[in-house]
């Protein structure tokens, strides 16, 4: 059971690899938490993230992420309400004024458990994410080598697993630049400024998208 060549292993890890690396929603909220906060920030922020992505993956594996793909109104519902959610994050922080956004004090980052959960929401509600692993995952079911569900879930999990190597280094070293932030008032500020702005553009890039 889940015998797969050498050849499909390397396949799917150098493709794992190039998803994680690439930007997006996610890397741009696990970041701008790490520069801006702390890597305790940076590391509540990618939890959610994974929690989201794990949710994906499951939704993926049992089938449930079809309704998504073949509905037009599911589709179109989660796209508008995780647009609307990116969008509401920019404004927040392009309306900080070291009280608000991302940062309530100077240094003082939001609490773990709202960046947690703004990380699984962040996640969850992109649907390109759901129609991607229902896309990308099925390329590396293998006939024979089990049940189709299984090959999903232990490669939508493999996803994630490349992701605990990749996303922790970036936010240590993000954490380094945290501190120079937190002695820097007007950096942050515009870090913030910098930041809003480009969860208003990825909201919008996803409220314009297609299936």
């Amino acid at each position: 059971m889940l015998d797969y060549s050498l050849a499909h292993w390397i396949g799917f890890f150098t493709a794992a690899v190039l998803l994680n690396l690439s930007p997006g929603p996610d890397m741009a909220f696990i970041l701008g938490h790490t520069i801006k906060g702390d890597t305790r920030a940076g590391f509540s922020a990618v939890f959610g993230i994974w929690t989201g992505a794990c949710m994906h993956v499951l939704l993926a594996a049992f089938g449930l992420s079809a309704i998504l793909a073949a509905s037009a109104i599911a589709f179109s519902t989660i796209k508008w309400i995780g647009a609307i959610y990116l969008v509401w994050l920019g404004i927040q922080a392009l309306h900080s004024k070291g009280e608000g956004g991302f940062v309530r004090a100077a240094g003082e980052t939001l609490g773990w458990q709202r960046i947690y959960r703004q990380g699984v929401l962040v996640s969850l509600l992109n649907p390109k994410v759901a129609i991607f692993f229902l896309a990308f995952l099925p390329q590396f079911v293998v006939a024979g080598a089990g049940p189709a569900w299984l090959q999903l879930a232990v490669h939508g999990g493999l996803v994630i697993v490349v992701a605990a190597f990749i996303e922790p280094p970036l936010i240590l070293a993000g954490g380094r630049l945290a501190d120079l932030f937190r002695q820097n008032a007007k950096i942050g500020l515009w870090l913030d400024r910098g930041l809003g702005a480009l969860f208003v553009a990825l909201g919008v890039r996803l409220a314009l998208t297609t299936r």
